[in-house]
């Protein structure tokens, strides 16, 4: 019988699946052989696996060879035929007799086949032995029995949970078993090359399954798995450790100047095949250790950072990087410890800054910004925390603490006799909050103060992540009579278009507009039109970054309404914004005199 290449092919898949090829020798196995043996009377016995181009033996008993030419092996035909089959002497057979079993003085053959609950035959239990023998119905009968064990116990290891069903490779529980067995089996001097294998990123593969539900991840998972396979051949070993994340381990002695060619190809190769190419993008991480002093769960951990870090390579293959291992734990410890500093009553603290209206050069705001003084780290700054905080769940819950905080400080200034705009910066995550705007009103109402007392700062690409929805709480938030503000205008990619439709009294331009001003002819030609173009919408234009007089007089006749930036003041404390603005009148007439000179 002669099956089609591409029924070959999928049992050659299921075959690989299980992971059996080349494995070490197994009790449960070992044991069936020899039961096998004994109630043939024979001297040998086998659990024999039919590779391309080859039978592996699992378990063996009076064979020498591990393996034999697929080429006249009697199993090979069982394999094909899927049925039993027995030979009552070899010699007699003009095929099987130029095999390599015959020319080894085996003679007799029975062998009953391994099916799989697909119908994939993967091998045979067999018997052999040195003299011509009679078989009878019975003893077939319990050859399929033994063979029906040999698949149960196949079926057990598959499913022990060791095996993702999914992809029919070895878990990440095996590749931490693994680990240890290449530790006690190799010099503890080795070094070695582990490597994981991102599928997408975590954001693409939302964006999928959105579309496509889990059966994308599905079929992404098994189309890489059955291509990772074949490229590693029989005798490597690939682990199925995340959703979308594979792990290897280069051959034994191989370098990074040796392997990463080979990685490049390959990932190349995988990206030009693949059907998902056009919707995820693969990156690969490689993290050397030496084997004697690694630990399985830190190794896969750097492997698995170097390729998140992949994905900003143009090859979208990172090697680990200790320096960026180290800000990839501050980051995750900045993360994992913040939500104590929001519950603790000495970590976070409000800053103000103030702003100046360009006219009087008085102070008629304030921005609050938040500071952190973390109990083993100090001052965290908040170029480094609150971007790691803004994707995470917690960006609701700092918003409401920056909320109130603000609020209760600008309670206490109206009560000194003190008015003043006070702006408080919102994320994109809280524009999705059902209930903002109810939580905004709810911080007015504690502390007894009017909604136009209070401005929202909103980063354009925080708006444009889900416009709609982003825009109709915008509109709720102008409706209840709070101000609001579009932050760092003119760095995203369509300031004009939601210019127009946004419901903002206040436009700041972005720093890196503002800084170096005074010498860049193009930056004041684009920062005039910016601020007349913002004004005929009906905003009022606040610089941000001004730190020195000459950005102030530009500013100034160019008509900007505000500005805020070191030439004013830094961030203050609450205290020390009190005293500054306390000197306000005299500072705001010399402001006058100074401008009137320069002009």
């Amino acid at each position: 019988m002669t099956i089609s290449c591409q029924t070959e092919a999928a049992r050659l898949d299921a075959l690989y699946k299980l992971q059996l090829l080349d494995t070490r020798p197994s009790k449960a196995f070992d044991r069936i052989t020899r039961l096998a043996a004994r109630i043939f009377g024979l001297e040998i016995a086998a659990i024999s696996l039919t590779d391309s181009d080859r039978q592996w033996f699992k378990s063996r008993l009076g064979l020498e060879q591990n393996s034999i030419p697929r080429l006249k092996a009697p199993c090979a035909e069982v394999v094909d035929t899927g049925g039993a089959l027995v030979i009552a002497d070899l010699l007699e057979d003009h095929y099987f007799r130029h095999g390599a079993l015959a020319a080894s003085g085996v003679r007799y053959y029975a062998g009953a086949p391994l099916i799989t609950a697909d119908g994939h035959c993967l091998g045979a239990l067999c018997v052999m032995g040195y003299e011509r023998r009679h078989t009878t119905p019975e003893e077939v009968a319990c050859l399929s029995d033994l063979a029906e064990m040999v698949m149960a116990q196949i079926e057990l290891r598959h499913t022990a949970g060791r095996v993702d069903p999914l992809s029919g490779l070895p878990n990440r529980s095996q590749f931490i078993e693994d680990f240890q067995d290449m530790k006690n089996d190799c010099p503890p001097d080795e070094l070695r090359l582990a490597v994981v294998v991102n599928l997408a990123t975590p954001e693409q593969l939302g964006s999928a399954a959105r579309v496509r539900s889990s059966s994308y991840l599905d079929e992404l998972v098994t189309e890489a798995s059955q291509w990772i396979r074949s490229q590693l051949g029989p005798g490597r070993q690939v682990y199925h450790v995340g959703d979308a994340q594979f792990a290897l381990f280069a051959p034994p002695c191989t370098t990074l100047e040796e392997y990463l060619p080979v990685l490049k190809e390959k990932l190349a190769r995988a990206s030009s095949l693949a059907k998902s190419r056009h919707i995820a993008t693969p990156t690969i991480g490689v993290a050397p250790f030496v084997l004697g002093g690694a630990d399985c769960l830190d190794v896969l951990r750097t492997a698995q950072s170097a390729a998140h870090g992949a994905i900003f390579q143009s090859s979208r293959i990172a090697i680990y990087s200790r320096s960026d291992d180290d800000a990839c734990q501050r980051r995750f410890r900045l993360l994992n410890e913040f939500g104590g500093a929001l519950e603790s009553s000495s970590q976070l603290r409000l800053v103000f800054q103030p702003r100046v209206d360009m006219e009087s050069g008085a102070c008629v705001g304030a921005e609050a910004l938040l500071r952190w003084t973390h109990p083993e780290l100090g001052n965290v700054s908040p170029g480094e925390f609150i971007p790691v905080i803004e994707r995470s769940g917690l960006a609701q819950a700092t918003t409401a603490w920056v909320l109130n905080a603000a609020l209760r400080q600008q309670r206490a200034w109206r009560n000194a006799g003190m008015q003043l705009q006070l702006a408080v910066n919102v994320s994109a995550a809280n524009l999705l909050e059902p209930d903002f705007v109810a939580q905004v009103e709810h911080y007015l109402n504690m502390y007894d103060l009017p909604p136009s007392c209070l401005e929202l700062e909103i980063t354009e690409s925080a708006i444009m992540e889900h416009p709609e929805r982003a825009h109709a709480t915008l509109q709720a938030i102008a409706a209840i009579g709070v101000r609001l503000a579009i932050d760092d205008f003119g760095t995203g990619y369509s300031s004009l278009s939601y210019l127009q439709s946004m419901p903002a009294d206040v436009v700041k331009i972005d720093q890196s507009f503002i800084i170096g001003l005074e010498d860049d002819v193009r930056k004041q030609s684009l920062v005039s039109t910016m601020i007349s173009l913002t004004q005929d919408l009906g905003h009022r234009v606040v610089a941000e970054g001004v730190e020195c007089g000459e950005v102030q007089t530009f500013l100034k006749l160019a008509g900007c309404d505000e500005a805020q930036g070191y030439l004013f003041a830094r961030p203050l404390e609450p205290a020390g914004f009190l005293a500054w603005c306390g000197g306000g009148a005299a500072e705001a007439q010399a402001g006058r005199r100074l401008l009137r000179a320069l002009a």
